[in-house]
Formats: structure tokens, sequence, C-alpha cells
């Protein structure tokens, strides 16, 4: 079997490369998958994996470095290169000008917003603008009822509880708030048949408006809360987004009339967060991981939920031989044991 594997190897090898013993693979840096060392040589998950393989391609390996994804996935379709180990999602608009090995690795899209602690969030939430507006009307309430229990009780002659000038209005705005909160502190009270009818009406509206109010804050905290999860990408149309142009996830994203921001790279798109751009990055999650962490990037959050699961492939041009060749390799370096340490050791390191 194992002769027979390299037969077909030597076979498409020779198809695509009559003169050349030359096997060109495309690369773009994309860490922790491929990442370009100060020599120019590839390092990174993808890299190491291709390794594992390497050792069974009968040809000499030329990399060549592009600057970004859209102009390598060009050069593929253009067959400038024979194909890429970078980590590639399979989409179908891809598949149309492109052919996709055995996926080597599964991932997720993942989100990364600003980091804020439970009693900031709760805090932002309730000091709302229709918090502030419920507490102006509720302010304004207490103030009317005030002024009119003052209007009755300031013929009173002696003036001690609530007093004849405009003073008085103070007074009635003292009174007013202890009533409606039940503190009851007795040190002033209506005397005149009008501020008691006043007083009885505000006892029973003022039960009424601490339930609404408690009521309206309660659901206004709950669809607060709601508002602020997201649960999938329907979800995101609430927010405004951003992700790396020319991606795959770009191309998700595109699929729902999103996203509202285009970045060339993922520190850009973190800065837009920071700077209140946009609300949500979104971007493969392993990337998005390994840029977190390298950086202080504290005031980032990634969110555990994924938008989607991704699967990353070798790409190569349309109708190419190297992908039916080279598919066995790929399942068998997937069950190797080295590929599993390379995996745990990554992992250790986060």
């Amino acid at each position: 079997m194992r002769f027979h594997h390299l037969l077909i190897f030597l076979l498409a090898f020779l198809s695509l490369k009559a003169q050349d013993s030359t096997l060109t693979i495309g690369l773009k840096e994309t860490p922790p998958f491929v990442i370009k060392d100060a020599s120019g040589r590839p390092a990174g998950l993808s890299h190491s994996f291709w390794e594992l393989i390497d050792d069974e391609v009968p040809a000499r390996i030329k990399y060549q470095w592009y600057d970004n994804v859209e102009t390598m996935l060009n050069g593929l379709a253009q067959n400038e290169v024979d194909l890429s180990i970078n980590p590639i999602t399979v989409t179908e608009q891809r598949m149309d000008s492109l052919d996709f090995s055995q996926p080597y690795f599964i991932s997720g899209t993942a989100m990364v917003r600003r980091a804020e602690s439970s009693w900031m969030v709760f805090l932002s939430n309730f000091f709302s603008k229709q918090f502030f507006s419920a507490l102006a009307i509720l302010l304004g309430i207490i103030l009317l009822f005030g002024i009119l229990v003052w209007f009755f009780e300031r013929r009173k002659a002696d003036g001690e509880q609530f007093r004849k000038n405009w003073r008085g209005i103070f007074d009635g705005f003292w009174w007013s708030a202890v009533t409606m909160t039940t503190v009851g502190y007795g040190d002033k009270s209506p005397e005149t048949t009008g501020g008691r009818t006043i007083a009885f009406i505000w006892m029973f509206t003022a039960i009424l408006l601490i339930s609404g109010l408690t009521a309206g804050v309660a659901s206004a905290l709950t669809v607060k809360s709601i508002e602020s999860k997201i649960e999938n990408v329907e979800d995101l149309r609430r927010f405004n987004t951003g992700t790396i142009d020319a991606t795959g996830t770009a191309e998700y994203l595109g699929n729902y009339g999103l996203p509202n921001q285009f970045y060339s790279s993922v520190d850009e798109g973190f800065e837009a967060v920071r700077k209140g751009e946009i609300d949500v990055f979104i971007f493969d999650r392993p990337v998005l991981r390994f840029y977190l962490e390298k950086g202080s990037n504290s005031d980032l959050h990634m969110e555990s939920r994924n938008l989607k699961t991704d699967y990353y492939s070798f790409t190569y041009p349309k109708n190419s031989a190297l992908r039916d060749a080279l598919d066995p390799k790929i399942v068998k370096a997937l069950k190797s044991d080295s590929w599993n340490f390379i995996l745990r050791k990554a992992s250790s390191q986060k």
C-alpha cells in the first residue's frame, strides 16, 4: 500500500512538473499556524504538520510568501504555486476556483469584545438613559405633590412645618419624598383638609409608582442583559462588527450583510474595539487567542461561544492531482503520535 501511494504521488507530481522537480508552496503569515522566522523560513502548527508529510514527498520544496490571503488564493487559482499549507477555511465560493484537501485542523469562528467586570456591566445597564429618564419623571411627580401640599399648608399661621415663603416648597418636597418611601419621620404632616386630601392621594399613588419603578428597573436590566448576549450570527445585527477582509470569516459574515468594517490585521481590529469603532471583532479562534496572549490585551475578552465550526485544509489549484496524492499522507499524519504531541505541546504553552 505504501508503494502504491508513492506511485500515485510520483505520477501526480510528474504530471504537474514534467520539467521541474520543485514543489512550490504558497504561504501567508498567520500565527500560530504559519510564522515567518527571522531567516525567512516558515514555522508554526501548519508547517509542523507539513513536516510530517514532507519526508514522503519526492521533490525539493520551495516556499513563496504572500502579503495577504486573497493574493495567495489568486496565485493558487492561476497555478503560480502548487499548494498552500495555510489554515484556509473551506467555503462554497472558494470551492468554485480551488480544490481542498482532507481537513487537518478543526476550529471555530470566535468573537472578541471589550472586557468588562460584572459590576461594570451591571452599572452600565442600570444607569442607562431610560433609568435617568424614569428618575427625572419620578422627581417631577414628587415635586408636584410637594408643591400641592405646600399650597394648602402654607396658610397655617405658625409655619413650623411648611414655611410660608418659597422655601416651603423644599419642605413639601421633603415631605413628599419621605411619604413615598414610607419612612415616616413624622417631622412634617399636613393639618389642613386640602393638605390631607393631597396626602391621601399621594400615599396610594406612591405605592403604584414604587411598584412600577421596581418592575421597570428589573425589566430594563433583563432586556439589557439579553441584548448584550450573542447566541448566533443574527444577534450580531445589533452590534457594529469587524473582521479581516478577503477571508473565510468575511465571506461567511457577508452572507448575512455583515460586517460593518474591514481591517487588514488582527491588531488593527483589536484597536478598533478599544476605540469603540466596533463592538465585536470576529475571526478564527486560534488566531485570536494567539494575538490576545502575545500582547497587553487584558482589556479584551474572547467569547466562549463559536459562531460556526471551521475546517482547515491545504489548498490546491482546481483539478490538481496533488490532492489525491497527498490526502492519504494527511490522514496518516493526523493519526500519528507526532501530531498529537505537537498539539499537546501547543496547548500547554497557551
